[in-house]
């Protein structure tokens, strides 16, 4: 089981069976669905992200509603060495700076108590908002990811590769 991480805003708790039904509710959102997906089943996607063996499943919590769902995974290979992170958000918390204070909350966790030294995180190209809130953190652009994924147009998307480097973590509250 994973720790419980505290932010300014949020919090990060392991992410439970019990968390599904919120979870799938928060993805069929037209605003997460476009960049999440998961088919029809919404639950039985939320239950693979919980599932997956090398994902770490936190929910962010608010107050004691839970308002979106963020996970790491990590490159274990010593010349490659490196976490990821993805995440979403309810609609109805957007702008209040929940997102940002969860992904700086688990940057600072995954650099200070397991080592990384280097972040990535992958926003679709054309989702200027996360951009922007993944900047604040400290991330940088590291180029376009031509065609990188699939929406659910069916189309080929771009992709923005993003990294933080451990010293670059901005530790002011937004």
């Amino acid at each position: 089981m994973h720790a419980t991480l505290r932010g300014a805003l949020v919090t990060l708790r392991p992410a439970t069976a019990g968390d599904m039904p919120e979870l799938a509710r928060i993805r069929a959102t037209p605003e997460v669905y476009r960049r999440w997906r998961g088919g029809e089943d919404l639950r039985s996607a939320v239950a693979d992200d919980l599932d997956d063996p090398g994902g770490h499943p936190l929910v962010i919590e608010h107050g004691d509603r839970v308002v979106g769902y963020i996970q790491w995974s990590a490159e274990d290979d010593p010349d490659y060495r490196h976490a990821s992170i993805d995440i979403y958000l309810d609609p109805a918390v957007h702008g209040r700076g929940l997102g940002t204070d969860a992904v700086r909350t688990l940057a600072r966790h995954l650099i200070a108590d397991h080592g990384h030294h280097r972040l990535v995180i992958d926003p679709a190209a054309d989702n200027a908002a996360a951009i922007r809130c993944y900047a604040k953190v400290g991330f940088r652009p590291v180029g376009v990811m031509r065609r990188y994924e699939r929406g659910p147009d069916g189309d080929w998307h771009d992709g923005l590769l993003m990294d933080l480097l451990a010293d670059e973590l901005t530790i002011r509250e937004d």
